[in-house]
């Protein structure tokens, strides 16, 4: 076994692989670029070396640099992750001419299978149900174009090395076909460095499905079940499953036997990962094949009992698997949800900054957290921008999304905005609860965007009462300590107004032998909590059912979130109360003539000039942000009276970049 491995990599996937080696007695080295000096994982390892600059192109995508550091510490192995460096046939051959060991399949198996038209074609080679498509070099747009109608829309265009949702757009038409060749090729080169473009078919209500399988260097190849992955937005998956909701046994045995059989064509060794189209009737395509340890790989391992990352060292370290694939029993359903710093009310745009407050849910049976941050840790622009990956396990679908839905109360975060609201909301979809799950779930169930989560009136209702017990809580601390407020006598006598928007509840509360009785009109409601005072989550019971709040203190308001809505409260006396009616609201100012930037990025093209006439929806600009192109276009008919941005610029969330007469 290896005495030292490096990671070459950063992040919660770091993080994840330290922790795995530690627990097996192997020393780690961490790789790190100035902009991760302060990083959890540099902190993780045993030791750490720094390679560049923050720019990845600068640092841990250069290969020369990770064996630089490989030979400086000792390490005799390396563990890619994902992402970087993974799925780059030129690190393992050059890992393997330094003989450094590689925590991965061999590199033939990582060409064969890198380049998607070419694993395509072997995939066909070896069996493997295949989707209609086009896997020769498209020349240009006229060519994509072309080959869009031979095949019949909807249709798919993928980059050849792409991976992560990058690089992939799905056209209905000629215009979008060509608008979404441009667009994909951009993306694959600024990304991948690979600008190389195929179409297939699009499958309409569509589930994406991926079987995990496990081999070795002694004959053995496994497969671990699957994982249901459908709800993506822009194609890069939200919420991962296991298992799938809509296989049965035949299909799931079906699927993972072509999975297998397409490992052997390539002699495959290490994890790795199928990826399949699945239809409505049970067919399924193959996809990709991913060589390397997938993001979503927590709920494989939670519900078979298996730590992948463990078996990969094993067997990158020579030996044999001491598993039969009458082993592989699945067991519970594993759900995992993943925590982006991104403004979801905004169309997801990447949000960077300072983890002000970082707390995670509390971990345990049935909750699991890989991150790679802290509190006061930040999130950069070079960076993908996963805060973390959050973990649930149940004995069944509806208990493991039960203990998702509670441990997202109870995930706080503060400092940047994330997409936490929009996952309670997805996760609080009726048709999440049915399994009625399709690529195109998001989109369909969300086709304005997500506007944030709205409670019930029972919910809201629960929302009144906890403010209103904090806030008589902290006004009896002020009475005790003898401070002599006018609403002193108030919070003695537990007589409160909650104005929640143009709301105003009449509360009275009454402490209880396990808490307080709070009195909201005619109905009264029991809570019981061990809440202390400047705790950010208040926990506790209601009328019985268990409840986690979010507490912040906004001026002399709170704002509570639970099931990932926010609400404002106000507590006042009853004569605060009849005063408040009389408060003037201000008025936010009119931005309408201005185009801001939407989140920090690169200004990449203008496509205006200064009195120039636009229409609605003609491009106005490009910003590239976490690696992703994103065309900003007129709202409606307008004139350009300014410029105030130039192509090159960088640029902060809200600047001005163009001014409409």
């Amino acid at each position: 076994m290896f005495k030292k491995i490096l990671i070459a990599n950063r992040g919660e996937i770091a993080c994840r692989v330290i922790k795995t080696a530690k627990a097996m007695g192997i020393k780690t080295v961490a790789v790190y670029s100035e902009a991760d000096a302060d990083a959890l994982h540099v902190r993780m390892a045993d030791e750490a070396v720094a390679i560049g600059t923050a720019p990845a192109r600068e640092s841990y995508l250069v290969i020369e640099k990770i064996v630089a550091a490989c030979k400086a510490t000792g390490a005799e192995a390396v563990h890619p992750g994902y992402g970087f460096l993974s799925e780059n046939m030129a690190f393992a051959e050059a890992l393997k001419k330094a003989k450094i060991a590689f925590i991965g399949p061999d590199p033939h198996a990582i060409h064969a299978m890198g380049d998607k038209i070419e694993s395509k074609k072997l995939a066909r080679e070896a069996g493997v149900n295949m989707v209609p498509g086009f896997l020769e070099v498209i020349r240009d747009a006229d060519h994509a174009v072309k080959i869009a109608r031979d095949i019949g829309y909807p249709v798919m265009i993928k980059a050849s090395a792409g991976g992560g949702g990058k690089g992939m757009r799905v056209a209905y038409n000629d215009v979008e076909a060509r608008d979404g060749f441009r667009s994909a090729t951009s993306e694959a080169k600024s990304s991948f460095g690979d600008d190389r473009i195929f179409i297939e078919k699009f499958i309409e209500e569509p589930r994406h499905i991926e079987i995990q399988v496990l081999a070795d260097g002694h004959g053995t190849c496994l497969y671990l079940g699957e994982r249901e992955c459908s709800i993506q937005r822009r194609h890069q998956k939200v919420i991962e499953e296991a298992p799938s909701p809509f296989l049965d046994e035949k299909t799931r045995a079906a699927m993972g036997e072509q999975a297998v059989a397409l490992a052997r064509a390539v002699q495959y060794r290490s994890a790795g990962t199928v990826e399949f189209i699945v239809d409505g009737k049970r067919n399924f395509y193959f996809l990709e094949m991913n060589t390397r340890l997938q993001v979503e790989h927590p709920v494989t391992e939670m519900v078979t009992g298996l730590d992948l990352v463990e078996q990969m060292i094993r067997v990158a370290a020579g030996e044999k698997l001491k598993l039969k694939q009458s082993d592989i029993k699945l067991k519970g359903w594993a759900i995992e949800a993943r925590v982006y710093a991104e403004d979801p009310v905004r169309n997801f745009l990447p949000s960077i900054g300072r983890l002000v407050r970082y707390r995670e849910p509390k971990a345990g049976s049935s909750v699991r957290v890989d991150s790679g941050v802290y509190e006061g840790a930040e999130i950069g622009m070079f960076y993908d921008p996963m805060i973390a990956k959050l973990v649930t396990y149940g004995a069944d679908r509806r208990a493991a999304t039960q203990a998702m839905r509670e441990a997202l109360d109870a995930f706080y975060i503060r400092g940047l905005n994330h997409n936490m609201p929009f996952l309670a909301a997805l996760l609080a979809h009726e048709r999440f609860a049915a399994g009625r799950l399709t690529t195109g779930f998001i989109a369909e169930e969300f086709p304005d965007g997500f506007h944030g989560v709205d409670l019930a009136p029972e919910d809201l209702a629960d929302l009144v009462a906890v403010a209103a017990i904090l806030h008589h809580q902290y006004e009896l601390r002020a009475h005790s300590r003898g401070r002599r407020f006018h609403s002193n006598g108030n919070a003695v006598a537990g007589k409160w107004v909650v104005k929640l928007g143009t709301e105003k509840h009449q509360v009275t509360l009454a402490e209880t032998a396990a808490g307080f009785a709070v009195l909201d009109g005619r109905q009264s409601r029991e809570l019981v909590s061990d809440w202390k005072l400047g705790d950010v989550l208040w926990r506790g019971r209601i009328d019985g059912r268990s409840i986690t709040v979010q507490i912040d203190r906004i001026g002399i308001g709170y704002r509570l979130t639970y099931a990932g809505a926010q609400a404002n409260l106000l507590v006042l006396t009853p004569r605060a109360a009849e005063l408040d009616q009389h408060m003037l609201v201000k008025q936010p100012p009119d931005m309408s003539r201005y185009l801001l930037s939407p989140m920090p990025g690169l200004l990449v093209s203008l496509a205006v000039a200064e009195e120039q006439e636009v229409k609605a929806g003609e491009e106005l600009c490009v910003v590239e942000a976490m690696k992703m192109m994103n065309i900003l276009r007129a709202e409606r008919d307008g004139k350009v009276a300014k410029i105030h941005a130039k192509s090159g610029d960088s640029l902060a969330v809200d600047q001005v970049i163009v001014e409409f007469a």
